[in-house]
């Protein structure tokens, strides 16, 4: 934990006064969440002087006056419309300081978004401003674009120019696209590994990367860099700490976009990105942390993630947060092939039930009002399968929704932090699934560390009930460092979850490639994690059939 002492000085410098802020963040938080909140924690939390709208009291700092390269964490494009996509960047020439090199100035940054990788051909270009109140991120949300069609963009300050990034618009409304070739991604732990998998997927052909969540880790990555094991160079004590306040995500943003993997894919595609839970802390549900703290203060700390997650990340406007809330649950659409419902089951849930870990379910878990996803998400997700006229709807969303039993004893143990603990949000959600007539639903998942293939059927507990959709798990990026092809439980899980179809502990990614009358789903893996330059072999394949829910080797 953060030492107290550290707090103070960093608030008083960034905001004032004081008492306006309180009587904003009272207003946003209410009465009864922010009765302990200081007037400190909330001037950072809920950003008092971040600027209105591009608005900003900062001074301009000239462009001769950057010398050092202000694009040390890359470029990012993501949420592609068939007219828009956002372009992201954030200036740093000086990565690990809180301020990146910057200070309270803001910059002028011109971008560029052109038809061909040379840009000659100049599709749009622009200004955008990089605030200081925003750790200098910039988010260009670029309209007027045409649709299902390739792009390259770039930024500029001065005689500085950014990597140039690739990225592609969604197929116009209404039309039918022969494909959507998809990446799924998780779990990406720093001081577990190289990021050997993103490289391998900055190559592959894909249309876009769905990240579902845990893009960082809130814990201390050490001068050797955990498991990387550094020889020659150390990483700076601020990051041998868990992440608190807002400077501290800040800089673990800075130091996981340093890496030239993740720079590499974020480059070469656009992202559809929703969190999970290290993006803030482990295992938090809604406004409860992990060790059952004041919710008034850990909203503190949940306000400073967000607004750091929404300032390193491609993401629209609409998602910047409101204080210690944001709304990230959104819809993408492919053409009239596929409609992306991405969820966020931390934000709104009920706290997990019997403390937390592994437990059979019981009352306290089958409680009809507990929830996974908050009631309106769940209406909202509703409405938007009745109204899908999509072949596939697809699901990106956190932690297994399939049944996973533990052993095969009848009262064996579930995850309480999964959908396994929200049986009645499950069941709900399924039913919404049937009642709206969705035939080909694809849950695509994280979490876990490990590669599963789930058929979701309408009755877990009875294997031959109907097949209602297909859940595909991705493995983890690097967290839990080098995996192994079968883990020591593999024989228990596989006996005790009929409806599980595969299951593989290495780390990776899957690719997932839809067509109007098959999803084909492959699981990519690499042997290794903690050396780097590994190479990647396909683990396994499977198809499910338009209107045949269920899988199959393909």
């Amino acid at each position: 934990m953060a030492p107290k002492g550290r707090r103070g000085p960093l608030f008083e410098h960034a905001f004032s006064p004081q008492d306006a802020v309180l009587r904003d963040a009272s207003r946003r938080l209410g009465r009864r969440r922010f009765l302990t909140v200081s007037a400190a924690a909330a001037a950072l939390a809920f950003g008092a002087g971040a600027p209105a709208r591009g608005a900003s009291a900062a001074r301009e700092r000239p462009a001769a006056r950057i010398t050092d390269n202000p694009f040390t964490l890359g470029v990012a494009s993501g949420d592609p419309l068939p007219d828009s996509v956002v372009l992201w960047t954030r200036l740093a020439p000086q990565p690990f300081e809180p301020d990146g090199g910057l200070g309270q100035e803001r910059v002028a940054v011109s971008w560029e978004v052109a038809l061909d990788e040379f840009f000659l051909f100049t599709a749009q270009r622009g200004v955008a401003q990089a605030h200081p109140e925003y750790g200098h991120s910039v988010h260009v949300d670029v309209q007027g674009l045409d649709p299902g069609t390739e792009y390259h963009y770039r930024f500029r300050v001065g005689t500085w120019f950014s990597p140039a990034g690739r990225t592609r618009t969604a197929p116009a409304a209404g039309t039918a696209p022969k494909g959507l070739r998809l990446a799924a991604v998780s779990c990406q732990a720093y001081h577990d590994g190289y990021f050997t998998a993103h490289r391998h997927l900055a190559e592959d052909d894909v249309d876009v990367v769905v990240h579902v969540g845990d893009y960082l880790y809130e814990y201390a990555v050490d001068p050797a860099g955990g498991a990387r094991g550094y020889t020659d160079v150390e990483l700076p004590d601020v990051f041998n700490r868990e992440t608190e306040t807002l400077a501290d995500y800040r800089l673990r943003y800075a130091l996981y976009k340093a890496d030239p993997d993740l720079q590499a894919v974020h480059a070469a595609h656009p992202f559809v990105l929703t969190w999970d839970d290290h993006e803030t802390e482990n295992n938090y549900a809604g406004a409860a942390d992990e060790k059952g703290g004041p919710a008034e203060a850990f909203l503190i700390r949940r306000a400073a993630a967000y607004r750091a997650y929404w300032e390193n990340q491609p993401l629209r406007e609409a998602q910047r947060p409101d204080g210690p809330d944001a709304r990230l649950y959104r819809r993408l659409h492919w053409g009239t092939l596929a409609q992306l419902d991405v969820l966020d089951t931390r934000q709104y849930r009920s706290d997990q039930a019997y403390g937390g870990g592994p437990h059979a379910p019981g009352p306290e878990s089958d409680d009809a009002a507990r929830t996974i996803t908050g009631v309106a998400q769940e209406r909202w997700l509703a409405d938007g399968w009745k109204a899908s006229t999509a072949v596939w709807n697809v699901m990106p969303q956190q932690v297994c929704f399939s049944q996973r039993r533990f052993g095969t004893a009848a009262d064996a143990n579930v995850s309480m932090d999964a959908w396994d603990g929200y049986r009645a949000s499950r069941k709900r959600v399924t039913a919404a699934a049937t009642a709206a007539g969705v035939e080909n639903w694809l849950v695509l998942t994280g979490d876990v560390h490990v590669g599963y293939a789930f058929d979701i059927k309408e009755n877990f507990d009875d294997p031959a009930s109907r097949t209602v959709g297909t859940e595909i798990t991705t493995t983890s990026v690097t967290s839990g460092r080098d995996g192994t092809e079968r883990p020591s439980d593999w024989a228990t899980y596989m006996a005790a979850n009929p409806h599980l179809k595969w299951y593989d502990g290495r780390r990776g990614y899957v690719r997932v490639e839809l067509g109007a009358k098959e999803a084909r789903a492959d699981f990519k893996v690499v042997p290794a994690v903690t050396k780097p330059g590994a190479s990647i072999t396909t683990a396994a394949s499977f198809v499910t059939e338009a209107g045949a829910p269920g899988l199959n080797p393909a």
